[in-house]
């Protein structure tokens, strides 16, 4: 690293300004991209790194929108994503992504100005209490306070950040520990002397697990974002365990991609707007191994109503999680890959066979309820028809699939969410990217930013709503800064859909505050931030927008409008169980096998 600093000698240690021992840090902690923005605070690191050429510098335009875009980044290459941001509002316009960060299990490391030490708690300028302000926030934080504690903290935060659960961690750093001399220490070669994961599952347990396994006559096993942030051989491991037993498997929002959508064995995606028969296999298993997910609220439903009367099996690296919303049986504390591979060789080394007429006949059951088909819909193919929702999804995944590229999906939150996770089939871990535990708007366009400075020759596209894209527009202008080629695929129905969708269902359709009445020129807006516009209004149009869409290598702004009408379904309503799922007109929209008669604001009412 090259520096107008120079370099003290005191006996075996170097001394060099702190700005300069936390960029060595970073760069021996692997670190080769930062997403920042500056300001008074974090100036010395500035001057540091324009002084190098090891650690590349993307300057974003909001700092929540930085800590989503090192989201992204750690998402779809399974590294630590690093965030720069200055003190006070810098800090504070970082919350919302570092809370993102720690619900959906994302590792980031912020770095944050501070006043200098003798100014803190004075009400200086631009001065906050980050620690204090993120302490619930994040994994982990700190606060820097003295020169030879900087290199230290720095590869402990990455190994917080990446160990066990991962997470976000924020070094708080004030500006005259920045300016001073500090020494440098190396990675320690030991391993941390007080937090130390349990990665490696206990065997009777796992002996437990596969006895229960065997002895299931209505099995499911059930995936979360763990078997993604384990690794893309926990994954592989995942394929292997799920085609040898024969069982099948369905997964979170998180989750997507860790076993392949298209395999006949995959049930699709559980829980609120997942399809019939996941949530249904769901309700009526006798045994269900959880790998890697966490119960949450909108898998499980209404808690005395799910999967009643099944034998449970957790897997997660958090002892926390376990036992934490649902009861289990045989709770296995240990990273999904290694528990992956230690049910492979139990599952092998038991004689004990499998009931397989049982087996068979639960398939059965599940054939019958795929034959449902409740992702179905019906769009007009005249032309000058208005294009449902769905199909745009449908063809922007059937054009995409065949492209010989890598494809990389990012979204905001809303119907468009729900919908890309249904109609676009993700056959790899760490190419879906999504807002799941927090529902951020506004993640889509930065964590695609991220992904595409991680793989600059990828196809990654944002499925957006028209309301959340506005969230972070902003970053249009650091792609074309960037000359990052996102594509923002617009679903336009002009109102926040989901939002409208519940008025519909539980307020009476009394539409308050949901639409939209003046939103800009998508094309035009495209356009003034430097990129291109494209728009399709009828379904004759939609399939020549994606196609030059994909074909530009500028970014892209596609304003798909959609069928302003359209709900997502299924879906469960609040407080209802799996086996009572609102499916689609196509169905008749009716309640399924639940016996409810209808919907006010309190949420299902059962007759």
């Amino acid at each position: 690293m090259s520096s107008g600093t120079a370099q003290t000698p005191i006996g075996d240690t170097e001394l060099q300004a702190g700005a300069e021992v936390l960029l060595r840090a970073l760069k021996d902690q692997g670190v080769e991209v930062i997403f920042g923005y500056p300001g008074g605070a974090v100036l010395p690191i500035y001057d540091a790194i324009f002084q190098q050429n090891a650690i590349r510098h993307i300057l974003v335009r909001h700092e929540q929108a930085a800590v989503h875009a090192a989201e992204g980044y750690a998402r779809s290459t399974g590294r630590v994503g690093v965030v720069l941001v200055t003190s006070g509002p810098g800090a504070t316009n970082a919350v919302t992504g570092l809370v993102d960060a720690l619900m959906d299990s994302i590792p980031v490391v912020c770095l944050t100005g501070q006043v200098p030490t003798h100014l803190i708690g004075n009400d200086a300028f631009q001065e906050a209490d980050t620690t204090g302000i993120t302490r619930p926030a994040t994994k982990h934080n700190y606060l820097v306070k003295k020169s030879e504690d900087l290199a230290r903290v720095v590869h402990e935060a990455f190994y917080v950040a990446r160990s066990g659960r991962p997470g976000p961690v924020v070094i708080d750093l004030p500006k005259d520990i920045l300016i001073g001399k500090a020494p440098y220490q190396a990675p320690p070669s030991a391993a941390h002397r007080s937090y130390r994961p349990q990665t490696e599952p206990d065997a009777g347990q796992i002996a437990k697990a596969v006895a229960l396994l065997k002895s299931a006559k209505r099995p499911v096993i059930y995936t979360g974002g763990g078997v993604i942030n384990a690794g893309t051989a926990a994954s592989a491991a995942l394929a292997a365990f799920v085609r040898k037993t024969g069982f099948p498997c369905t997964s979170t929002l998180m989750g997507l991609g860790a076993y392949p959508a298209n395999d006949p064995q995959f049930l699709g995606m559980l829980g609120m707007h997942g399809t019939y028969e996941a949530n249904l296999t769901m309700h009526g298993c006798d045994v269900m191994l959880n790998v890697g997910a966490r119960f949450d609220d909108r898998v499980t439903g209404r808690l005395n109503a799910f999967s009643p009367g099944s034998h449970k099996i957790h897997i997660d690296i958090d002892p926390s999680s376990i036992n934490k919303n649902v009861p289990v049986e045989v709770p296995i504390v240990a990273d999904a890959g290694r528990a992956l591979q230690a049910l492979l060789a139990a599952w092998d080394a038991d004689p004990t066979p499998v009931d397989r007429p049982a087996i068979a006949a639960w398939w059965k059951q599940i054939d019958g309820w795929r034959a449902i088909q409740c992702l179905r819909f019906t769009q007009d193919m005249t032309k000058g028809a208005i294009i449902k929702p769905q199909y745009a999804i449908q063809r922007l995944y059937d054009i995409t699939r065949d492209l010989g590229r890598e494809i990389f999906i990012s979204t905001e939150v809303g119907q468009h969410q729900m919908w890309a996770a249904q109609y676009f089939r993700f056959d790899h871990p760490n190419h879906w990217m999504t807002s799941g535990g927090l529902g951020t708007m506004g993640y889509g366009l930065p964590s695609a930013m991220g992904v595409q400075v991680a793989h600059p020759d990828a196809l990654v596209i944002d499925i957006a709503g028209e309301a959340s894209i506005l969230m972070n527009i902003q970053e249009m202008s650091t792609l074309a800064q960037y000359r990052l080629p996102v594509k923002v695929f617009i679903l336009n129905n002009q109102y926040m859909g989901m939002v409208r969708q519940w008025q519909e269902l539980l307020h009476g359709s009394r539409y308050s505050e949901s639409y939209t009445a003046a939103l800009p020129d998508f094309v035009k807006l495209a356009d003034s931030f430097h990129g291109v516009g494209l728009r399709a209004t009828s379904v004759d149009q939609l399939d020549d927008v994606i196609r030059e869409m994909i074909a530009l290598d500028r970014p892209v702004i596609a304003d798909i409008c959609v069928d302003q009408t359209e709900n997502c379904f299924p879906m469960i309503p609040s407080g209802a169980a799996h086996n009572e799922m609102i499916l689609g007109a196509e169905h008749g929209g009716n309640l399924q096998a639940g016996g409810a008669a209808g919907l006010t604001d309190e949420g299902l009412v059962l007759v």
